[in-house]
């Protein structure tokens, strides 16, 4: 996919609601349609690119995507085809979806032969895809069997039984649209006798019934960019269900789950890690190895740590998606006290206890600013 700003194609606002959205969208559909501005492939370039804008940002699942991603983290899920390509949006479909059935022959849209069949898009399909840390820190590619409606391979797609051909409907005469008279005004509305696509199927395919699509088990690849989120989701566009007889494959959104883990707590691009530590290491200083979601290192431990206290590594938590840099690690000290001791090491803790070193000074700050002070 282009790296374009959508809303600068649009010229509205990142905040812009859904009906401004529009209401730009038909402004600039209607200077830009080809069949207003004939010959001009500069025309018919910007005519395509509002209403791949558009379909973007008035679907909200889309936007959100956008928003997360931008054009660059949206790589790999797809694109916008020709027009009229089963594998893209065609930004005729969009104009009609808009401005509504018949307002296209304003255009000469019902002679110019541009309008295609009206094969309806596929379903979406919506699943969840389980990742552990380590593979949101470094980004993956997962491989996944997928149920889904496929095109027939008998008929492609088409629903006609092999070497027959469609005839046009008898109530619109091939027209998809029917006219009806309201006062001084005429309205076209979708034929309902051929769901708008002008002809019919006298003689079905014998292993779809006409409908142009069988159940089928397909490969799935997602490519998962590094640094994602729980309840985030990734478009894969033209990967969902086959649309009925020939129309263009829906979407499949996949929704990230993050597995919990053993070591980790994840607080935004940072992750925490719990370090206890026995009081010889906390008076004296240490030099301790913890696990990293890149493998262990080694952390060096002041004398004189506090129970609370929390050490950054930097860098070594999340990478920021779309962007660059990661989070931090950050570990957190705990002192270990234990809960059983033998006679020896009681007599060496009650020697130890008779030293003033060994209780708290009465001069020390309040609670609060050391713990505000234990964060580095």
């Amino acid at each position: 996919m282009a790296d374009q700003d959508y809303y600068q194609i649009l010229g509205v606002g990142r905040s812009a609601e859904v009906n401004e959205i529009k209401k730009a969208y038909r402004q600039l559909a209607m200077k830009y349609h080809p069949d207003k501005n004939p010959g001009d492939k500069e025309a018919e370039e910007k005519f395509k690119k509002i209403g791949e804008a558009y379909a973007v940002l008035s679907d909200p699942q889309k936007r959100r995507q956008y928003d997360q991603f931008g054009s660059a983290g949206m790589r790999g899920f797809g694109g916008f085809g020709g027009y009229g390509t089963p594998g893209g949006f065609d930004p005729f479909d969009i104009f009609r979806e808009v401005f509504g059935g018949g307002f296209g022959d304003i255009f000469g849209m019902g002679t110019s032969g541009r309008r295609r069949s009206s094969a309806r898009r596929g379903s979406d399909l919506q699943m969840r895809l389980k990742l552990t840390l380590e593979e949101i820190a470094t980004g993956v590619n997962k491989k996944i069997k997928l149920k889904k409606l496929v095109h027939c391979n008998i008929c492609s797609g088409s629903g006609l039984k092999p070497g027959t051909s469609k005839v046009a409907c008898s109530v619109c005469r091939g027209a998809g649209e029917v006219a009806y008279r309201q006062g001084f005004f005429t309205v076209s509305r979708t034929c309902s006798h051929c769901q708008g696509e002008g002809q019919i199927i006298q003689h079905p395919c014998t292993k779809c019934n006409g409908d142009g699509r069988t159940k089928a088990e397909t490969a799935l690849d997602i490519d998962v960019p590094a640094g994602v989120s729980e309840g985030q989701y990734l478009t894969i566009q033209n990967a969902g269900n086959a649309g009925a007889r020939g129309g263009a494959n829906g979407d499949v959104i996949v929704v990230i789950e993050e597995i919990e883990h053993e070591h980790f707590e994840r607080h935004g691009d940072d992750i925490v890690y719990h370090l206890p530590l026995s009081f010889p290491q906390a008076a004296l200083g240490d030099e301790v190895e913890v696990p990293t979601l890149g493998g262990k290192a080694k952390i060096s431990i002041a004398p004189g740590t506090q129970s609370e206290k929390i050490l950054r590594m930097k860098g070594k938590g999340i990478p920021h998606l779309n962007s660059y840099g990661s989070g931090d690690q950050l570990v957190r000290v705990s002192v270990w006290t234990p809960t059983k001791v033998t006679e020896e090491e009681k007599k060496l803790l009650q020697d130890l206890a008779k030293h003033e070193n060994m209780h708290p000074q009465k001069d020390d700050k309040s609670f609060f600013k050391k713990m505000k002070e234990a964060i580095l």
